[in-house]
């Protein structure tokens, strides 16, 4: 694959200035009234290289976009009365009229800037992150990493139940300092101009930048991408960190996926829970996996994605058949887990930082099987959601995760679960790392 350099200033690159010593806040200035927010008053270290951040779209930007979407050359409608062909005409002229006629893209842009913000150089890349410090004195430090197509904004409604639990049903005991980066390739994080950005250098970089922080201890949460990221931290397991969560777990047995791989039928002995996961995956590895597989192969062809933003959207709510039928509910009216803004908000973030094919490349660069055990070192605590791709039982995270510490089933939630059931990753963050307090 050819190296692609992002050009200088705008959207693609957080700003001229980032070389500079000086303390001054750094802001993702698109416009003549860039915003500083809550960032500018809060410094986490005595590190110069750690600069606050803030960001503020245009509003030729915003005007822009909606030139776009409202310009949409739209298809034909579906030959088929179901969902078997992709995402439905319905479906995404719904999400694109809200887009265009009833989104606020700066309300969710004043959320972000009320946040703590910051930028800093990781292995020679300018990393985004959030960074809440809790006001108990002796909260658990925890980096926590989303995945495609999320951002930071999939994180955001945990951020106050960790950070000030005895606001939020908890106790002082549960309190964290939360870390939340931007992956490189996406969101306000830079793009890597040469190969080499796979989800073990990314996870490298999280430890780098927690040492960074100061925390001489520290836990690491994720899901998608972020579980991967999450799982290579606890490979790698500097002797910082003291454990792991994910709500993705790489714990399928090698011969059960394989022949979920294949289409073959399920292997004998598998019992009732074993088999609705494998079911789970093997229709997601025959009917959802060509998004992944285009990404992993032809990431540059995805053009469409920086030109169009109802390409945009389309290709980023077909992730998996679960999540996309919450979608297109949410559209309908139903009043799901996830809201009309959830959705628009996150692909809008997309949109502005034109993130849709330098994101898709880390699916280029990763060698991994998704779901394969990676032999995590330290203890671990698991989240299993029904409508995950692939709901791993109990068995099968006691088998990858050696130390499993703590193992929840929930009846409900599917891929984007610190997004759509908050509480439920909080309770387990909570519950599951108290002992390594």
């Amino acid at each position: 694959m050819t190296a692609t350099t992002p050009p200088t200033g705008g959207a693609d690159t957080l700003a001229p200035g980032l070389e500079h010593d000086s303390p001054e806040p750094i802001t993702l200035e698109m416009g003549d009234a860039p915003i500083v927010g809550a960032a500018a008053s809060f410094q986490p270290s005595d590190d110069p290289s750690i600069k606050p951040f803030s960001y503020c779209a245009t509003d030729a930007e915003l005007a822009n976009l909606k030139q776009r979407i409202a310009a949409t050359r739209w298809p034909e409608r579906e030959t088929v009365d179901d969902d078997s062909q992709g995402v439905r005409l319905g479906t995404i002229r719904k999400l694109a009229d809200y887009w265009l006629n009833q989104h606020d893209w700066r309300k969710i842009e004043a959320r972000l800037n009320g946040y703590p913000n910051f930028v800093t150089k990781v292995d020679g890349l300018d990393m985004h992150f959030i960074h809440v410090k809790s006001k108990h004195e002796n909260a658990l430090p925890l980096i926590v990493t989303h995945g495609w197509p999320g951002s930071v904004i999939e994180q955001l409604k945990i951020i106050e139940p960790l950070t000030d639990p005895t606001a939020h049903g908890g106790k002082v005991e549960d309190a964290f300092h939360v870390v939340i980066p931007s992956m490189p390739g996406y969101g306000f994080s830079e793009k890597p101009s040469t190969a080499g950005w796979g989800p073990e250098r990314i996870a490298n970089g999280s430890i780098e930048l927690m040492k960074r922080l100061g925390y001489g201890k520290f836990v690491a949460s994720g899901g998608d991408w972020g579980a991967l990221i999450t799982d290579f931290i606890g490979v790698q397991a500097p002797p910082e960190l003291l454990g792991i969560h994910t709500n993705m777990a790489g714990a399928i047995p090698p011969e059960i996926d394989a022949a979920a791989f294949a289409g073959a039928p399920a292997p004998e002995g598998l019992d009732e829970e074993e088999r609705y996961s494998f079911d789970h995956v093997s229709f997601f590895y025959k009917h959802g996996l060509g998004y992944a597989q285009e990404m992993a192969a032809r990431p540059e062809t995805l053009i469409g994605l920086a030109d169009s933003p109802v390409a945009l959207a389309a290709w980023i709510i077909d992730h998996d058949i679960w999540t996309y039928r919450q979608i297109a509910r949410v559209f309908d009216g139903e009043q799901m887990g996830l809201t009309r803004d959830d959705i628009v908000d996150n692909i809008t973030l997309y949109w502005l930082t034109n993130t849709g094919v330098s994101s898709a490349r880390l699916y280029w660069e990763n060698k991994n099987a998704f779901f394969a055990p990676k032999g995590v070192k330290v203890p671990t605590v698991v989240s299993a959601f029904p409508e995950e791709i692939c709901p791993i039982p109990r068995k099968w995270a006691e088998a990858a995760y050696r130390q499993l510490l703590y193992y929840r089933k929930h009846q409900q939630g599917a891929h984007f679960a610190a997004w759509e059931q908050p509480s439920a990753i909080v309770d387990d963050l909570r519950t599951g790392f108290q002992s390594l307090r």
